[in-house]
């Protein structure tokens, strides 16, 4: 059995200044490791790659990874790391394979696609029309149906914050495991509600999210090889953003589509708990004041979150109005993390270890505006 590995990971805000680069799903620059060098990135990691190489390793097959690549969010991906990214999946594969795993992330936009992850299958059906592809997803993926229908199996991460990557490759690389070893013929169903939750109400600790995932996981108890909601990532401006499901069984059609439709039914009756409304920045303020004095000693810290701001959603990290209003209030016990503010770093570098620094730069020498003028005054989405 020969297996092509391989990961193509971003999660695209379409509203971010930030570009994407090839050199950004590599750390330190260059290029995506390959072969050898990917394996050693990911092998034992938890995540979905990891569980892939665990699984064809097991199984004695023989392993091809073209490579790993994984970027932070951020804005478009750029043509030419796409190109770059999907060619030398798509040689590999056309090298000859029996099955192809990949881990995607589902919500990848490119300048010259919209669905980035449907573009690499297109391209890979093109070369292999019959090959089996095992796909893990992340639980923000916003599904088109090209995409769905160029897959084999689906299956998506059910927490988040998301701590099952492993489980969710385990998932889905048993499921073409099984197909190729005969020992089962998946069958998918998949479908979307227009819906589109925000992601402060997202959170799978809490209603409704809780109950969906839940529900997808007494689904595979009961014989899915993998069931799936995915409550999409709404920071991208596409025609399909927003909520789905996708339920893979074994060789029954007709269950498939009833437990699909079962999933996107209890995501509709729920939609109303999708909605997240904006506190004001003010009353944020004060309410983080209330919890802090009537805390007792040792209690955690309160948080003050600005989503918009978020570079794990594609925000910049430079905007000064929340780190604003605390200075205005007079909030002390204050810390304040991830300001992007380059010119600060290079004078801290330059201190050196031990002394202390007032920075001059412009992110830090006000905090009445942003360092980026592409991101002033823009976020507003902040809660206690």
């Amino acid at each position: 059995m020969k297996l092509v590995i391989a990961q193509m990971k971003h999660e695209t805000n379409t509203f971010s200044p930030v570009p994407t680069p090839l050199a950004r799903f590599a750390v330190g620059g260059g290029a995506p490791p390959e072969g050898d060098a990917a394996r050693a990135a990911y092998a034992g990691t938890g995540s979905a790659i990891a569980a892939f190489i665990e699984l064809a390793d097991a199984a004695g097959a023989e392993v091809t990874i073209p490579i790993a690549a994984s970027a932070w969010p951020s804005g478009p991906v750029e043509d030419a790391a796409f190109e770059h990214i999907a060619g030398r999946i798509c040689d590999a594969v056309a090298a000859g394979c029996d099955g192809v795993l990949l881990d995607l992330h589902g919500a990848m936009v490119t300048q010259s696609h919209d669905d980035g992850e449907g573009e690499l299958l297109r391209r890979i059906r093109a070369i292999a029309s019959d090959v089996p592809i095992g796909v893990a997803l992340d639980m923000h993926t916003n599904l088109y149906d090209a995409f769905a229908r160029d897959a084999t199996v689906i299956a998506g991460y059910q927490t988040y914050p998301h701590v099952d990557h492993h489980e969710t490759g385990l998932r889905a690389g048993r499921a073409l495991l099984a197909l190729l070893e005969g020992k089962a013929r998946p069958t998918m169903a998949w479908g979307r509600r227009d819906m589109l939750p925000h992601v402060m109400r997202q959170g799978t600790d809490d209603s409704p999210n809780r109950q969906l995932q839940a529900r997808c996981r007494e689904m595979e108890v009961q014989g899915a090889l993998s069931a799936s909601v995915f409550v999409g990532f709404p920071n991208a401006d596409i025609e399909f953003a927003g909520l789905s499901a996708v339920v893979v069984t074994d060789g029954d059609a007709a269950l498939a589509a009833t437990w699909r439709d079962e999933l996107l039914d209890l995501a509709w009756a729920s939609r109303a708990e999708f909605v997240y409304t904006v506190e004001p920045l003010a009353e944020s303020i004060a309410r983080a004041r209330t919890i802090a004095d009537a805390a007792p000693p040792g209690s955690g810290p309160v948080v003050l979150l600005d989503h918009s701001d978020n570079c794990a959603s594609g925000g910049t990290m430079d905007t000064m109005t929340v780190l604003g209003a605390i200075l205005d209030a007079g909030l002390d016990h204050v810390a304040a993390f991830a300001v992007y503010d380059p010119a600060a770093v290079q004078e801290m570098i330059a201190a050196g270890s031990g002394p202390t620094s007032r920075c001059r730069s412009a992110a830090s020498s006000t905090c009445r505006r942003s360092a980026s003028p592409a991101s002033r005054g823009r976020c507003r989405d902040v809660s206690g």
